[in-house]
């Protein structure tokens, strides 16, 4: 009999963010990503090193202890080429813990678009070349292969999981959305519609966003939350079912929730307190699908993705400037590539990351504050100028590429 087990997957992403990018910029200064100005959080270089300090050196040494304690902890992380690049560039420890931590043999690394991008539902040949120079990354990096896909923003439907099946991988990972799942759980695996060799795992949303979002809230009716607590609720969820998916942002740990929260304690006693079960076990994405059949199928024929009350593409898609944004940006693709200039092909790849049109989503309320908070930027408008001031400047090299070539 397979052990109950908890499927703890986190995303590893910082954007290039677009700096003050002036309309006098364009024809002048190639430059998008480099804010002079290192007390925003338009300056790149200043986010990544100060969420490495809040959470990636102190979640990764935690997770490291953990692993060498716990031979039944596992964890899967997706890890995006524009972290990797920076990382690379402002803090190659980082990555070296990292790898000690794939190293363990206990951390599976998960497949996605380099460039942390919504190409899937523009141009399938862009998407399948961030997804190959990913893999090549991971390959180079951490010198292992990735089996299991997720697509940016966890944007699911039918089609991509048709299309992850055809592409070889076992499993794809989606949000546990109600509405699809009607009076199913999330906490099973599932084979998606109209596949052959593909399982499917689902956020268990509730259980993920209690860390993820909810965990400092002092007006919380469950704040503080315990380990021990939250064992109860991993526990009843797991009642008539064999796992539960918790899906978040790597940074939770550090950067949305604070160290003086509490989270990183109670990440280590909860850990602890699983395993004082013998019944109880962590799994890897592949190992979830490795040990258990499908419960059932399930079809998403419209796309969900992990964002807002919605949970749908609105967060990237929802007004005019968004779709503006990246209709402009992916018809440029054909002159872009036929160029083969790649200073140019990586900063068009780089304006496709997915945050530069989540910063221009006017949404109020409880979203559209979460919006606000991730934003380095004074209004949604003002990234979206920035944004068509810097696809303006791409335009112009483009023309002036193939006019020097007599193109």
């Amino acid at each position: 009999m397979s052990s109950r087990g908890i499927v703890l997957y986190l995303h590893v992403h910082q954007p290039l963010r677009v700096r003050k990018y002036s309309i006098f910029d364009t024809a002048e200064n190639h430059d998008y990503f480099d804010e002079s100005d290192t007390t925003t959080d338009r300056n790149n270089e200043r986010v990544l090193r100060k969420v490495a300090d809040k959470s990636y050196r102190p979640m990764n040494e935690l997770l490291e202890k953990l692993l060498h304690k716990y031979p039944d902890f596992k964890v899967s992380l997706s890890i995006t080429g524009t972290f990797i690049e920076q990382a690379e560039q402002w803090a190659p420890d980082v990555l070296e813990s990292f790898k000690r931590l794939v190293a363990t043999g206990q951390v599976e690394i998960v497949s996605e678009t380099y460039y942390h991008s919504l190409a899937f539902f523009y141009s399938l040949e862009e998407f399948e070349r961030q997804v190959r120079m990913h893999r090549d990354k991971i390959r180079e990096l951490f010198g292992v292969e990735t089996s299991v896909f997720r697509n940016t923003e966890l944007a699911y439907n039918d089609s991509l999981a048709k299309w992850a099946d055809e592409y070889g991988f076992k499993g794809i990972i989606a949000e546990g959305w109600d509405p699809v799942l009607e009076w199913r759980s999330p906490n099973h695996v599932y084979k998606p519609a109209g596949t052959q060799d593909i399982s499917l795992l689902l956020k268990n949303y509730r259980l993920s966003d209690d860390l993820a979002f909810r965990f400092s809230n002092k007006a919380w009716e469950q704040w503080p939350l315990t380990a021990d607590t939250y064992s109860e609720w991993a526990n009843a969820s797991m009642k008539d079912s064999p796992l539960v998916n918790l899906f978040m942002d790597y940074e939770t740990f550090g950067e949305h929730q604070w160290a003086d929260t509490g989270i990183f304690d109670f990440f280590e006693q909860f850990v602890g307190k699983w395993l004082d079960n013998p019944d109880n076990t962590f799994y890897t994405l592949s190992e979830a699908i490795d040990t258990h059949q499908p419960a059932g199928e399930i079809s998403m024929p419209n796309t969900v993705t992990w964002a807002d009350t919605e949970r749908d593409l609105t967060a990237w898609l929802g007004n005019s400037m968004q779709q503006e944004a990246l209709r402009h940006l992916y018809a440029l693709e054909d002159e872009i590539i036929r160029s083969g200039d790649i200073g140019l092909i990586g900063d068009w790849r780089k304006l496709q990351t997915s945050d530069h049109v989540y910063y221009m989503c006017t949404k109020w309320f409880t979203d559209g504050d979460v919006h606000a908070y991730f934003s380095p930027y004074e209004s949604p408008y003002d990234a979206f100028l920035y944004f068509m001031n810097a696809l303006r400047d791409v335009r112009y090299r483009v023309s002036e590429y193939h006019k020097h070539r007599g193109l």
